[in-house]
């Protein structure tokens, strides 16, 4: 997921006080501040805290460095110190994309967060060579307005990912079952949900409830994801539905490919009749076990719902297709075969 940072800015621990308050209150991943006040401001709130001293920082206990990228030999620098780092804060003196398109593809382990001045800039740096910095700096003098600017343009540009229509194959009824409900703390709209799948490498856009029924009022907040074993994909580790609990962060995914973050607020497990639905893509098939239910919807191609109660075969679904079994949720390279 994206991060922002805040650099705060200011002469007195009151005057950065109040910018690492807003900070918290807006939603902000962390902030840098002077050393000095590093250990004041922590005590704010629940909030990452770099304390910097000159081009060097310190985030609990992990180097962090200030590079201000103006040379091939400052970008080779960079390179070189994301073996070891935890964060590279990078500035621009003469903003290019081509340096921030080199740093994302030859970087190690560090996490790369590039200061910007527009929300333009923003745009860009989020979604250069498609996958982005790992996120991005603003300075404190953008004010609470412009701190919540970046911080919606952050919230909106997650991620992209490459989705795809899948030709439903297979429709069967299974007996009884425990599925799992995530309600998120965010509300969805039509053509949102979550990616589920029985296997990690082929996953459906499941629906969320954002859309009245005759029967029950909508619920745009959740999605009644599928059975107890299967993946939903977040980020790039998968997690099984039983696992979810309260305060877990997912990733709502939207038709058009588009990501956001969430957050869980509970997680509901109960016994209800299930369907099995098999779908092909490509040269790949997948299948995942629902709810048998009216309100249950997959999502199309278009961006709209499609109950499992309706569905029939030759109709499009929308899925991901990824490239690795998982081990412990993490994409492996070895022999793996899910069915």
């Amino acid at each position: 997921m994206k991060e922002i940072w805040l650099l705060t800015e200011g002469d007195s621990w009151e005057k950065v006080k109040e910018q690492v308050k807003d900070a918290i209150e807006i939603g902000f991943t962390g902030v840098v501040v002077d050393e000095p006040y590093a250990e004041k401001a922590k005590k704010l709130g629940r909030i990452g805290v770099i304390a910097r001293k000159g081009v060097k920082g310190n985030y609990n206990g992990k180097e962090v460095y200030f590079i201000d990228i103006n040379s091939a030999d400052e970008q080779l620098k960079a390179i070189e110190l994301s073996s070891t780092a935890s964060y590279l804060f990078l500035s621009f003196s003469d903003w290019r994309i081509i340096p921030l398109e080199n740093l994302i593809a030859m970087k190690k382990k560090a996490k790369l967060i590039a200061e910007v001045d527009s929300v333009e800039d923003a745009k860009v740096v989020l979604t250069t060579l498609e996958r982005g910095a790992d996120g991005i700096a603003v300075k404190s003098e953008v004010g609470r307005e412009g701190m919540l600017e970046f911080y919606r343009e952050v919230a909106e540009q997650v991620g992209k990912l490459k989705l795809c229509p899948a030709v439903v194959e297979e429709i069967k009824p299974l007996g009884v079952g425990e599925r799992v409900c995530v309600d998120t703390v965010t509300i969805m709209s039509v053509g949102e949900g979550m990616l589920v799948g029985s296997s990690a490498g082929f996953m459906f856009l499941v629906g969320s409830e954002s859309e009245e029924s005759e029967y029950v009022s909508s619920r745009p907040f959740r999605v009644n994801a599928g059975c107890v074993s299967s993946y939903v994909k977040v980020g790039e580790k998968t997690k099984y539905l039983a696992e979810l609990k309260a305060g877990d962060e997912v990733e709502i995914v939207k038709h058009d490919g588009s990501v956001r973050k969430s957050y869980v607020g509970r997680v509901k497990i109960e016994r209800r009749p299930l369907v099995l639905i098999k779908a092909k893509a490509k040269d790949s098939e997948g299948v995942v076990i629902l709810q048998n239910a009216e309100t249950i919807k997959l999502v199309s191609p278009g961006g709209k719902h499609v109950s499992v109660a309706e569905l029939k075969a030759g109709d499009e679904v929308l899925v991901w297709l990824g490239e690795k079994a998982r081990h412990f949720g993490v994409g492996v390279d070895e022999f793996i075969i899910e069915k």
